[in-house]
């Protein structure tokens, strides 16, 4: 049984990157170059854990901060419980600022001077330091493969596992693959059969709609591609043909500003389907707020993922994420798999203990982690190095629809809402 495809998920995040073009230049290799593998601090001394976010950037002050603030919510919790083995977790955060030169200087913060044993929950919008990090052996757990990092360099272990080689090349000669099983669950258990692609007029927007349109095709649908002229958009003219064309299902390939304003004007012309379907990033508890003037389309939202819906307060993994995460303001998808990032480090630590909680000992945990789950929170977790890209693969999801008055409300068993499906090329 395998985890979801992570296409969505990369080329969505990528997308924000292009759209809000943020980059930067490098540090010199030379201060990279240490090859060790430096030991944690022995005895009682506090592990020293390195968190890289990029909580401000272009693309606004909290797109990325979810998985940060779960990791260290359950790292407070942890710390009030005793820590690991009577040792202390020391949170250190690094801002990268969403450029490459801001994660440089992270990751040379943290990995050259803090020491860090690793890095868990990364959530960096330019991981231009991935490289570095591998180099220095530092396990990075349970990161957001925003980008091809976490398919390309050993010692990179994402929050979605990874069957790459991840030998210093993305995936298989620069392609990674994706399934079909989002577009294969709508058709099979809704009956959708037209569905819409809306992007913008934008390269990055563009080539992310024709992957989508891809996989739909691959599905047998009829496609309906929408597109809107990024600086001065029409959302109410393309709501219209979607209403004309009788479309079933909406996928987009566009921002967050740019989905409410979609979905308005899907509102004013009566334009009815059955999903308008998003990932997992914009699954949040800001729904209310966000499409407030949509609560037709705002019904008619769901949300795919890899992770168990975070409203699914009768499951106990969940419902421990939500009691000490309590206190914050709003709650996503991205939190609880930050705290599920956080879980699989501890995890790894824990079985250090006795031998020494060391980098090279966390990463061969993580090295071996095959069908982890973070106690339900996942679905199960590995890595392999397959030396050919599968051609099909049964992958299994996690959807949830939102529903005014009881929030996300998670659709079936996501270990269970499986699918064989193909696996379709594309650059990251």
């Amino acid at each position: 049984m395998g985890r979801r495809s992570r296409a969505a998920e990369i080329l969505a995040a990528v997308l924000l990157l292009a759209l809000s073009a943020a980059c930067g230049s490098r540090l010199p290799e030379s201060d990279f170059e240490r090859d060790d593998r430096s030991p944690a601090p022995r005895d009682s001394a506090p592990l020293r854990v390195g968190i890289i976010t990029s909580a401000t950037s272009p693309v606004g002050g909290s797109a990325f901060t979810g998985p940060r603030d779960g990791a260290k919510a359950w790292f407070d919790r942890l710390n009030a419980r005793g820590g690991i083995d009577g040792r202390r977790v020391d949170v250190r955060p690094c801002d990268d600022g969403g450029s490459g030169v801001g994660n440089n200087e992270c990751v040379h913060k943290l990995v050259e001077e803090d020491d860090v044993v690793a890095l868990v929950a990364t959530t960096a919008l330019d991981y231009a330091g991935a490289s570095r990090v591998s180099r220095a052996r530092v396990p990075d757990i349970g990161g957001q493969p925003i980008g091809g990092a976490y398919d390309t360099y050993p010692h990179l272990y994402g929050i979605y596992g990874s069957l790459a080689p991840r030998d210093g090349t993305t995936g298989w000669d620069g392609k990674l693959y994706g399934g079909t099983e989002v577009y294969r669950y709508f058709k099979r258990e809704h009956g959708a059969r037209t569905a819409a692609v809306v992007s913008y007029n934008q390269s990055a927007s563009a080539a992310y709609a024709r992957l989508v349109e891809r996989g739909l095709r691959a599905e047998g649908y009829k496609v309906v591609t929408e597109q809107v002229d990024f600086a001065l958009p029409n959302f109410r003219a393309v709501a219209a043909d979607l209403k004309e064309q009788g479309a079933d299902l909406v996928f987009d390939a566009i921002d967050s500003h740019g989905n409410a304003r979609l979905c308005q004007a899907m509102d004013e012309v009566g334009a009815r389907v059955t999903a308008k379907v998003t990932n997992v990033q914009n699954w949040t508890s800001t729904v209310p707020d966000d499409y407030e003037d949509a609560p037709r389309c705002r019904n008619a939202l769901w949300a795919t993922g890899s992770s168990r819906d975070f409203d699914d307060t009768g499951h106990p993994a969940v419902r421990e994420f939500r009691e000490a995460t309590k206190d914050l303001e709003t709650h996503s998808q991205w939190q609880l798999e930050g705290w599920a990032a956080a879980r699989w480090f501890t995890d790894a630590a824990k079985s250090c203990a006795k031998t020494g909680i060391t980098r090279a000992c966390v990463d061969g945990y993580m090295n071996r982690s095959q069908g982890y789950t973070a106690g339900g929170l996942l679905l199960p977790v590995g890595f392999q190095r397959l030396a050919e890209p599968p051609k099909t693969r049964e992958t299994c999801l996690s959807v949830a629809r939102w529903q005014d008055g009881e929030g996300w409300v998670g659709q079936g068993d996501m270990n269970r809402t499986c699918f064989d499906v193909p696996q379709l090329a594309y650059e990251p």
